[in-house]
């Protein structure tokens, strides 16, 4: 893992950001239970492309405006969040698409720290 580019840890907003998208997936109980999950799972490090194919996620273009602040942060050396994903046939990325997608454009590659939990 790249730590010029990476925080050892997700942000409290981050959390926060997971429940709102695990929100429109699951109801609130099992949402709680699962972003509970995800702030005990260590940060373990999964490859830029295997984590895109893995959510079957589009990959956003350069142009996004969040993947080019993205790309603005890391070439002005300010830390991005790792990203919170849940495990499943089609891994969920409950916060971190556009920071995959920002890390995508620089090299597939590239190993991106997350938190990983089933749901």
């Amino acid at each position: 893992m790249n730590r010029a580019i990476w925080l050892e840890k997700p942000r409290k907003s981050n959390y926060a950001a997971a429940m709102d998208y695990l929100d429109l997936l699951f109801d609130k109980p099992a949402c709680r239970k699962i972003v509970g999950r995800l702030r005990k799972e260590d940060v373990v490090v999964k490859k830029a492309k295997d984590i895109l194919r893995a959510s079957r996620l589009q990959l956003l273009p350069e142009t996004n405006v969040h993947v080019r602040e993205n790309i603005a942060r890391i070439k002005e050396h300010r830390k991005l969040s790792p990203i919170l994903l849940v495990r499943g046939p089609r891994t969920i990325i409950a916060d971190g698409y556009h920071r995959l997608c920002s890390i995508y454009y620089m090299s597939e590659d590239l190993d991106i720290p997350c938190k990983i939990t089933d749901p």
